[in-house]
């Protein structure tokens, strides 16, 4: 079948012993793969007990022949540079990534590999669903922020098409892709400390665009994740900080590559699909449906909180923001496992 001649390395970035258990479905669902990956790839992030505890964890499997191999995050704390040091250390033709706290359908690796066929395709993503820790969405929760819990959000695009951007926890590349940008950018996005941040990928997706104008960029919906969504995230005050986060992050995208590519997607998103769900959410409330009311209400205070990070964060831009996306440099083996 298409595809299966295909190479992927998966990188799955990991920070925090909290998450062990999920750690080791994540890399159980990769180990499970219809088309099996090349290699694995866990990038710890400044967590010497973690990184201990991992190395020792998979040691067995490297004598199995089974490529599990375990990294420390080369460059400065936070998401992109833990990306960036995988890239880096990724011995594969395509480079994919996947959420430490979310595991894959077993044709999840197929499915993007299939999309690579055509030679200018440089991206492909695929669906994220929600798995709430309470076992149901909350009713006032509208699906679509299902990005607020890092999901695929009503108002994308169904099917294989092409996107501006696809979403970090649940994407590929061809590994030319890095060389022709220079990876992901340090300073956007998720440092382990900080606000909820994100959009790295959307940022790293447009300049990928601007070095290579014949790009293509895909979304296979067929390609599934299923994310864990925990209890803390399905309160309406992380919603809140979520999405001022995501203001925030949408100001640093748009100094970085200019408001008219960062926020073009966006703009559609808010003027057609928003207002959709407010009036389906009013529409529910009046038929006496449960949630309908919050659903609107919840996409209204939103968009607010957005807004004001975004103003808040281009306020602050000006005087200038330390992010930088250098080359991919070669991965140093010394930093491969165990206490350096």
């Amino acid at each position: 079948m298409s595809g299966y001649h295909r190479t992927f390395s998966v990188v799955i970035c990991v920070y925090t012993e909290d998450r062990w258990q999920d750690i080791l479905a994540a890399v159980e669902s990769v180990r499970a793969q219809s088309l099996p990956a090349l290699e694995t790839l866990l990038v710890v992030d400044h967590n010497p007990a973690l990184l201990n505890r991992l190395t020792e964890e998979f040691t067995e499997f490297r004598t199995r022949g089974e490529e599990v191999r375990v990294l420390a995050n080369a460059g400065p704390r936070g998401l992109s540079a833990g990306r960036n040091t995988g890239i880096a250390a990724a011995r594969g033709e395509f480079v994919a990534f996947l959420d430490d706290d979310a595991v894959a359908e077993r044709d999840w690796l197929r499915y993007f590999a299939e999309s690579y066929d055509d030679p200018r395709v440089m991206a492909v993503g695929g669906r994220t669903q929600p798995a709430w820790a309470s076992g149901r969405r909350p009713a006032w929760f509208p699906e679509e922020f299902d990005w607020v819990v890092g999901c695929t959000y009503r108002g994308l695009p169904h099917g294989r098409v092409p996107v501006r951007n696809v979403l970090g926890g649940n994407a590929s590349f061809r590994r030319s892709a890095f060389d022709a940008t220079g990876g992901f950018a340090t300073g956007i996005g998720r440092d382990g400390d900080k606000r909820p941040l994100g959009c790295e990928e959307t940022e790293l997706c447009i300049r990928l665009g601007r070095a290579l104008p014949d790009a293509v960029l895909l979304i296979d919906d067929r390609a599934v994740i299923h994310h864990k969504v925990p209890a803390g995230r399905e309160r309406f005050r992380y919603f809140r900080t979520r999405t001022y986060a995501e203001g925030l992050s949408k100001a640093l995208v748009s100094h970085s590559v200019g408001s008219a590519k960062g926020l073009e997607t966006e703009r559609r998103y808010t003027t057609r699909v928003l207002p959709a769900g407010v009036a389906r959410g009013l529409r529910d409330a009046l038929l006496g449906r449960p949630g309908g009311a919050g659903r609107a209400g919840a996409i209204v205070t939103g968009v607010a909180t957005a807004a004001a990070g975004y103003a808040m964060a281009s306020v602050r831009t000006r005087s200038g923001v330390a992010f930088s996306h250098g080359p991919i440099a070669a991965y140093a083996p010394g930093a491969e496992g165990g206490t350096p």
